[in-house]
């Protein structure tokens, strides 16, 4: 999978991509990363790449003509074979279903934003998806793309060392994961439970589902409701 940033700060990359197994993955070819800096389009001196709004308001917006020289130039370098995101906290929820749709895509283009925004004519002139990471505000999108890439990339078959690891996480059937345990046995007098060590597989499955289910009804009741419609008709 080919990962094409256009970015105000290109040295960013691979950043924390460039460690543990992601480094490996990277030096195998599982995947690359590309980052190509928006100033280099800018005819100006100065290299601005961003303006007053329109209607007046906070903050600076980026332009429209440089961004589009940007991704004319990197669709080019893939033969026009690609998908594109743009990071933006009014975009769509990035979910896990989501995360293995855009996983399958052989170049995808990310569009970091930086300061009040992008002028909006930009994203409509590419049908370009807008994707968000979570209900708060960053600095930039180059944080949301490696958020995004990571989640990506270890999707990819040969990534991670144990296959197993994808199964049953959490999200998986709208489930959050279930609590782990390994040595010591006892810990500031906290104990394993017993079941996990029965060695009864069939136990434990039962006992994991049930941690999940619980901790999904605490903390995302939101998934706890879709579970539930899933697997009882919603009643």
């Amino acid at each position: 999978m080919n990962f094409e940033i256009l970015t105000l700060f290109p040295d960013m990359f691979p950043g924390p991509l460039n460690f543990s197994i992601y480094k490996k993955a990277l030096s195998n070819g599982l995947f690359t990363i590309n980052a190509t800096n928006i100033r280099d389009f800018s005819k100006t001196k100065s290299k601005t790449v961003d303006d007053n709004p329109y209607g007046g308001g906070a903050g600076m917006i980026l332009r429209a003509d440089i961004l589009q020289d940007a991704f004319d130039h990197v669709k080019k370098k893939n033969d026009n074979k690609y998908h594109s995101v743009f990071l933006t906290p009014s975009g769509q929820k990035l979910t896990q279903s989501k995360v293995k749709e855009i996983s399958k895509k052989k170049n995808l283009i990310i569009i970091c934003g930086r300061y009040e925004g992008v002028d909006q004519r930009f994203l409509d002139n590419n049908s370009i998806s807008e994707i968000s990471v979570g209900d708060y505000i960053l600095s930039g999108g180059e944080t949301a793309a490696f958020i995004l890439i990571d989640a990506c990339v270890r999707l990819i078959p040969e990534v991670l060392g144990n296959k197993k690891s994808l199964i049953s996480e959490s999200f998986d059937d709208f489930l959050l994961e279930y609590p782990h345990y390994t040595r010591p046995d006892e810990w500031k007098k906290m104990v394993i439970p017993e079941i996990l060590k029965t060695g009864n597989h069939k136990k434990i499955s039962d006992w994991r589902l049930k941690k999940s289910i619980e901790k999904t009804k605490k903390v995302r009741p939101e998934l706890y409701k879709l579970f539930m419609m899933k697997n009882k008709g919603g009643k």
